[in-house]
Formats: C-alpha cells, sequence, structure tokens
C-alpha cells in the first residue's frame, strides 16, 4: 500500500481559522445539547422514558465533552492544553457509556414499557439530522488542524447520532409494535462503542500524531512520528 503523504505544516493565518472554526462548532453543539438535555428530561419525565431520560443525560455528557474543547482553544497556546482535554473527553466517554448502561439495565429488568412520546420522536429525529454534521465538519476541521482533543470530541457527537437512532427506533418499535425492549438493546451496544473510544482516547499519546492514532490512519502516523521525531517507544511528554 502506497504511503500516505506527510501533510505541509499549517501557515499562522491557517491556525487561526481553523481554531476560530472549532471554537464556532464546539459552541454550537454545547448551545442544541444544552437544550436537548432539558427538552429530553422533561419528555422522559412526563412519558415515564428510561430511554429518553437516558437520551438527556447523554447530553448533558456531550455539553461536558465540548466544554473541554471549548476550554482547550480558549487558551493562547491549544496544544499546550491538548493532553488535560483528551483526558477530559476519555472521562466523558466513560460517562456517557456508565449512563446508558444503567439506564438500559433498569429498564430492561423493570420490564415497564414507557408511553408514546411525539416529542421525544420529534427530538431523536431532529438531532439524527443535526448531529452528523456537526461532528462532521468538527472531525474534519481538527484533522486539518491536527487536534486530537477536537477529533475525539467529534467522535463523541457521532456516537450521540447513534444514540438518536437508536432512540427514534426504540420510541417508534414501542410506539407501533409494543416492543418496549428495542431501545434499551440497542443503547447496551452503542455503550460498548463508547468504552473503545474512551480508552482510545484516554490512551492517545498528544504529542505524537494523535490524530493518526484516533482515525486509525497508519501510513499518516509512520509519517508525522518521523517528522515530530518521535521515538520507537512513544513521545516523552512533560507531566
Amino acid at each position: 500500500m502506497t504511503a500516505l503523504p506527510v501533510p505541509r505544516p499549517l501557515g499562522v493565518a491557517r491556525r487561526a481559522v481553523l481554531a476560530r472554526r472549532i471554537r464556532w462548532v464546539v459552541a454550537a453543539t454545547i448551545t442544541y445539547n444544552v437544550v436537548e438535555a432539558a427538552v429530553a428530561l422533561a419528555a422522559g419525565h412526563i412519558a415515564s422514558s428510561s430511554a429518553l431520560i437516558g437520551f438527556g443525560l447523554d447530553s448533558v455528557v456531550e455539553v461536558l465533552s465540548a466544554a473541554a474543547v471549548a476550554w482547550q482553544f480558549a487558551g493562547r497556546d491549544p496544544e499546550a492544553r491538548e493532553k488535560v482535554a483528551m483526558r477530559l473527553i476519555a472521562v466523558s466517554f466513560f460517562g456517557l457509556a456508565a449512563f446508558v448502561t444503567v439506564d438500559a439495565a433498569r429498564a430492561l429488568l423493570g420490564a415497564t414499557s414507557p408511553e408514546h412520546s411525539t416529542v421525544g420522536i420529534v427530538l431523536a429525529a431532529v438531532s439524527l439530522l443535526v448531529m452528523p454534521g456537526l461532528s462532521w465538519f468538527e472531525r474534519r476541521t481538527g484533522r486539518e488542524l491536527g487536534s486530537a482533543s477536537a477529533v475525539a470530541d467529534s467522535r463523541q457527537t457521532l456516537i450521540c447520532s447513534y444514540l438518536s437512532a437508536a432512540l427514534l427506533a426504540g420510541l417508534l418499535l414501542n410506539s407501533l409494535l409494543g416492543w418496549w425492549w428495542a431501545d434499551p438493546v440497542a443503547a447496551v451496544v452503542i455503550a460498548g462503542f463508547a468504552v473503545r473510544e474512551g480508552w482510545e482516547a484516554w490512551h492517545g499519546d498528544a504529542c505524537c500524531t494523535p490524530v493518526a492514532q484516533l482515525v486509525g490512519e497508519g501510513e499518516l502516523q509512520g509519517g508525522l512520528r518521523a517528522e515530530q521525531g518521535c521515538g520507537d517507544d512513544g513521545c516523552r511528554c512533560g507531566d
């Protein structure tokens, strides 16, 4: 397989533009998720839907992940805050998985069928349309900038879109066919993906090609490691 070329270093002006884009998409993500959390938690309480409540809690976790990236890029030297931001994002992944798993287990063990929720169905459908776009934009910008935290946060957003799909399927199957167990089962599967992403974010090396590690581009990783002077045993980042 032909190795991918090492990307050219970005100029100061281009890096500034990309940093502004990341701040914009993070602000949009936080704003949307705050509204989403409020609507989901209220609708879940009204319909006695553990799936909707879990979805609302997931939105809170997404806000925490986006806030970590916002904090990083609010500083004059975002790269200096990269490692801490990555750890915060990893924790948010684990928190997401924990919330979803506990909520799904409670729903399965309780064997309670939630009521029909038109608001929940509309919210899940809108989120399924909005979240992939935000994820794509942040990931594309983060990859060009070389920001591991932005790429990790974009994957957090993408997982939230999977949860939106699971929520929508669960609410529809419950309303139309009475399959109350469909949503918690799907949520458990998605929680497994969240744990994997959290593990990768936690162990991602923020000073040695973090983006290549996160997106699995082996050839690009090798080229960047050579360019940055990283040894075979990995970077020696400061504490």
